[in-house]
């Protein structure tokens, strides 16, 4: 009976971690009860994170380094960042609300003087021997893309309004892939602060290959010379494959002694920065 009793505690334990090695919920606006999308969900220095669906779902899978007194951070532009402790996620059916922050900029209308066009980044798609796959060995489901990110460092030396952000995509065996068009701030040498206010979400469709453009002019973004560096990425957020064995989604790159591309996992993940030169580039109208 002891025997009986201890085996039943150590499979009882077993399932208890297994259940708790992904947490799950629903994101929702606080202020109109709608669904938040695409919300990046993550603990810090965990590579643990990942993003909410089209319907504001999310499960975030937990790994050996990740702790119940870590803090998963909810982010998402336009609304206040959430807070949680791991161990008050423990539902199946957690259902989250985040409030709207007050917008307390104000609003600035830039007029530019005989503006010149001006391109950052590199436009040369190359010989295409070279390549930055999102798909790696160690991923065996589309939840390991989520809100992986790869992206450029630009030197912003003008003011400048951007028309329009390019990638040269060498590879796609997806349906659909949706990404988020991120711009950070560079600090310590590394991506930091969001320098954007609204979401940038675009759609690559129907496998397509070659270059692919996101007008941003209805967006109205805008880059000051004060900024110094900053780093465009795109954060993967959501996939269809065309078939079963649908795997690889890839940019063209070259190998460069003075560009910085930088990389990481998932979201909240530590960066990663390389040598490298993405066919990434912005057209923008500089002053």
């Amino acid at each position: 009976m002891k025997y009986l009793t201890t085996l039943f505690s150590i499979l009882f334990t077993f399932i208890i971690s297994a259940q708790e090695s992904i947490i799950s919920g629903k994101l929702k606006n606080a202020q109109n009860n709608e669904e938040l999308v695409y919300v990046n969900i993550g603990i810090v220095n965990k590579n643990a994170g990942t993003v909410s669906n089209e319907k504001g779902i999310f499960k975030l899978k937990l790994n050996e380094k990740v702790a119940p007194n870590d803090t998963v951070v909810f982010s998402h532009i336009g609304f206040e960042t959430k807070k949680l402790l791991v161990s008050q996620l423990k539902s199946d059916h957690n259902t989250i609300e985040m409030k709207p922050s007050e917008n307390t900029l104000k609003e600035v209308v830039v007029v530019f003087k005989k503006p010149k066009p001006k391109q950052f980044g590199r436009s040369a798609k190359g010989l295409s021997l070279m390549h930055f796959n999102f798909f790696t060995v160690h991923d065996k489901t589309a939840d390991d893309y989520l809100s992986r990110e790869r992206g450029m460092e630009f030197q912003i030396k003008k003011d400048c309004k951007v028309n329009d952000f390019n990638f040269n995509i060498t590879s796609n065996e997806f349906k659909s892939v949706k990404f988020r068009l991120n711009f950070y701030k560079i600090e310590n040498g590394l991506p930091s602060k969001i320098v954007i206010e609204k979401d940038i979400i675009f759609e690559v469709k129907d496998k397509k290959t070659g270059l692919f453009s996101v007008d941003l002019k209805p967006y109205d973004i805008y880059l000051y010379k004060e900024m110094g560096d900053i780093a465009v990425t795109i954060q993967w957020l959501q996939s269809i494959k065309a078939n079963e064995k649908s795997k690889f989604f890839s940019i063209s790159t070259a190998k460069s002694l003075s560009e910085n591309s930088f990389y990481r996992e998932r979201n909240m993940a530590n960066w990663s920065k390389t040598g490298q030169s993405l066919t990434f580039y912005l057209n923008t109208m500089c002053q």
